[in-house]
């Protein structure tokens, strides 16, 4: 008796060129690769310890993410940074969160609230350097305006979000040996969740574009010197 194919395959492990992505990825975010490095394929190659053929696949995907800028022949570069897009992404996300954080302070929940509270306060741990919170950092974002967030409002944020994630990474990053940047963040952050508690579409979409605001405003003065 012949059977049907399954619905679901199961999920086959990894592929080389795929880690190989995971990897660049993961370097040049933190800057271990910084912007405007140029390499060959060989030395990524023999660094990684793989063929040609997944480090290619990988530049591949990591320019269409605007990542790696690649070269004719063997050759790739680090995407360069770029303020005016740093700002554009900052001027897109001041219109959008604001005003979903208006309509978001009057649908979380109290149990939530002290939810990000408890999360905020992990910001200010000194041990935790910028790359090591992004992900909550995002998290915590989103959880705070995920109550009045469609799904459209999601995936546009996440994309922002996103092409900022190097940015950050990289700028606020230098940042971290200062202790007193770990307790701004904490507090930064806490302070959103109190506005918020006080079920004041005004106050909370003011206290959202403060909040970006001085984050770009830190962005820029870090990112500088890089992008010079």
């Amino acid at each position: 008796m012949r059977t049907s194919a399954p619905a679901v395959r199961p999920i086959e492990s990894r592929s080389v060129a795929e880690q190989v992505t995971v990897e660049l990825r993961r370097s040049i975010l933190s800057g271990a690769l910084a912007p405007g490095r140029e390499f060959s394929l060989r030395e990524i190659a023999d660094m990684l310890q793989v063929s040609f053929i997944p480090v290619r696949e990988a530049l591949r995907s990591l320019e269409g993410e605007g990542l790696v800028v690649t070269r004719p022949g063997r050759s790739a570069l680090v995407a360069p940074l770029d303020l005016d897009e740093l700002r554009g992404i900052y001027r897109l996300r001041r219109r959008l969160e604001p005003e979903i954080a208006q309509r978001s302070c009057l649908l979380l929940s109290d149990h939530e609230l002290e939810r990000l509270e408890r999360q905020a306060a992990g910001f200010g741990e000194e041990r935790r350097g910028m790359s090591e919170i992004y992900e909550d950092h995002l998290a915590f974002h989103l959880a705070l305006l995920a109550p009045a967030a469609t799904t459209w409002d999601v995936r546009i944020l996440t994309t922002l979000w996103r092409a900022a994630e190097r940015y950050i990474r990289i700028g606020f990053g230098l940042l971290d040996p200062d202790p007193h940047e770990h307790w701004r963040r904490e507090r930064a952050h806490e302070d959103l969740v109190a506005t918020f508690r006080r079920r004041d579409p005004e106050g909370a979409a003011q206290a959202v574009h403060g909040h970006l605001a001085r984050n770009e405003e830190i962005a820029l003065l870090a990112l500088r010197p890089a992008a010079e």
